[in-house]
């Protein structure tokens, strides 16, 4: 039976990541919505205070491995030792586990200390909500990457929407109690953190059903062999004596946990780009604002209406994040086994396409502001703040893709570098721009912040693997395609709201806001499609490659003659 190729098995499994990501994402923007309507904006201004901080703790304790799983169980099974892969997520599991204990107890613990730093005591309660989490997140990203370094991307994917199901299931129900008690902002805030605990909790149970499941499997496998061959297998010694067919002497347990924790730290650093970020806004951003005259909880409720567009851009990072991953160890397969055109041909497909998709995504949130900030929060505040958060999707999501990739060619410590100077530029554009604009200067420091994350690491990217990008490629098609998406997408919201003024319905009701955002982004959405199609960004080969609507647009676009 033909094995699908490298490039087809990629295809698919950004498939099912990306759409797990979406679904994921969608399922927690329902989180944040709720959280806001009912909570009101100062809820919202302190659970999106802490969760920056929350996730670049989660990030210290529980990125570099995985991505550092994936890779070395990928190598291994390439070179014919999946029992050394297996001793990989054995032995990571237990670092993970410690590192998680140890963070959870430092930052329930330093919890009064983090709320000095932040500069607001109402936050408190919701940094402790948040420190259960870090004993069972870290375990499942490092199951997460097992599996993904195998190839086999459903068992994150369920693993993803299972998590946000139970994590917005518990924060709503948590979310209506302490409301009908009357409790605190402080007090609501650390029940909505609550839910990520029991997503995670819940995230977990689903990744060691899928590890019990895959041990069944492996178990008849080997029951399936000769004695011989069982032996070889476990041992992972070919017929020459040889271990997995290479000359190389097998890694003890203590020599596997330095080479881990060598390549894991590196990406750790690399993968704090957007939590970073984030916490840049939460150490300076309410602290600005009290200096020009707002108090703690003012500043709460002005902070929670900046973070109103994070949600919308986090859709997008989210869906970069959760495909970075799957880069990382296909980079390191096309390396070993495709050489240097291969590394290149990955390179540029994935660049190619998340910057279009990050492009699409800042100018169509930019285009249709207004009404989806009506939509989603009832009212207008922080629409101009929204339009320049919407920049950030384009850089943030060419900056972890560029990361991942360098990430999978080796260069693990360039990211780090490149997140640190964007980071910087972020403070000082911060400290420049918040005191004269308020939150509209911090969404505009976060957009150039992230582009210059980008360009840095695009540019080391093409350095490292001799990649040359075409400007017709990067620039003047990917400019026609989102100016006319963009076009389309405010020509159909000003249809739509000179159609409802007809009908007697004011453009800032919300039920108005509701229809002129989805015919928008519709229609937006189909002429990014043709318009991609007709300039050659998206080949038939490409798009025939996505499992299940992939043969079936493919068709339709080539019924419309627009696609090549």
């Amino acid at each position: 039976m033909k094995q699908p190729s490298t490039g087809s098995r990629l295809l698919q499994g950004a498939f099912v990541l990306g759409l797990a990501a979406i679904i994921s994402k969608i399922i927690g923007a329902f989180q944040k919505i709720p959280l806001q309507n009912l909570g009101g904006d100062g809820v919202f201004g302190i659970y999106n205070t802490v969760y920056p901080f929350y996730m670049m703790v989660i990030t210290i304790g529980a990125a570099g491995l995985p991505v550092a799983i994936s890779k070395f169980v990928v190598e291994q099974h390439v070179l014919g030792r999946p029992e050394e892969g297996r001793r990989v997520i054995r032995l990571s599991s237990m670092l993970l586990g410690g590192i998680g204990l140890v963070l959870a107890v430092l930052m329930y613990t330093g919890a009064p200390w983090i709320g000095k730093w932040i500069g607001n005591g109402h936050v408190i309660p919701s940094i402790r909500a948040a420190a259960l989490a870090l004993l069972v997140v870290p375990l499942m990203t490092g199951l997460r990457g097992y599996f993904q370094g195998m190839q086999q991307m459903v068992p994150t994917a369920v693993s993803q929407v299972v998590e946000q199901i139970i994590r917005v299931t518990v924060m709503i129900v948590l979310l209506l109690w302490l409301m009908a008690r009357e409790a605190s902002l402080e007090t609501i805030a650390a029940g909505a953190m609550l839910g990520s605990f029991a997503g995670g909790f819940a995230g977990l149970l689903a990744m060691l059903v899928y590890g019990l499941r895959h041990r069944k499997q492996m178990r008849k496998l080997v029951q399936g062999k000769s004695p011989e061959a069982q032996d070889s297998e476990v041992a992972g010694v070919d017929a020459k004596g040889r271990i997995g067919g290479a000359a190389e002497p097998q890694r003890s347990n203590r020599e596997w946990i330095r080479a881990l924790l060598v390549y894991a730290i590196p990406v750790c650093l690399g993968s704090l780009a957007v939590p970073l970020m984030n916490l840049v806004d939460t150490f300076t951003v309410p602290r600005l604002l009290q200096k020009e005259g707002l108090n703690e909880l003012q500043s709460m409720v002005s902070f929670g209406i900046y973070n109103r567009g994070l949600p919308l851009v986090q859709m997008v990072t989210m869906l970069a994040m959760s495909l970075s991953v799957l880069f990382i160890p296909a980079m390191a397969e096309a390396k070993l086994r495709g050489g240097p055109e291969a590394v290149r041909q990955q390179a540029s497909l994935a660049l190619r396409w998340f910057w279009l998709i990050g492009l699409a995504a800042s100018a169509g949130l930019a285009v249709l502001a207004e009404p989806i900030n009506r939509m989603l929060y009832g009212d207008a505040a922080g629409t101009e703040a929204l339009r320049y958060m919407a920049l950030t999707a384009a850089g943030s999501t060419v900056s972890i893709i560029a990361a991942a990739l360098l990430q999978g060619l080796g260069s693990v410590r360039a990211p780090a570098f490149s997140m640190l100077a964007a980071a910087g530029v972020k403070v000082l554009l911060n400290v420049w721009l918040v005191p004269t604009l308020g939150i509209v200067g911090a969404a505009m420091a976060g957009a150039a912040a992230y582009m210059l994350a980008a360009a840095l690491n695009v540019a080391l990217l093409a350095r490292y693997s001799a990649l040359r990008l075409a400007p017709s490629a990067v620039l003047a098609k990917p400019a026609l395609v989102i100016a006319a998406m963009s076009l389309a997408a405010a020509g159909m919201a000003w249809a739509t709201e000179a159609l409802l003024g007809g009908m007697g319905i004011a453009a800032d009701r919300r039920i108005a806001a509701v229809g002129v955002s989805l015919l928008g982004v519709a229609a937006g959405a189909a002429v990014f499609v043709l318009a991609a199609a007709r300039t050659g960004l998206l080949t038939a080969a490409e798009l025939v490659a996505v499992p299940k609507v992939g043969p079936s647009l493919a068709k339709v676009l080539r019924s419309l003659r627009v696609l090549r």
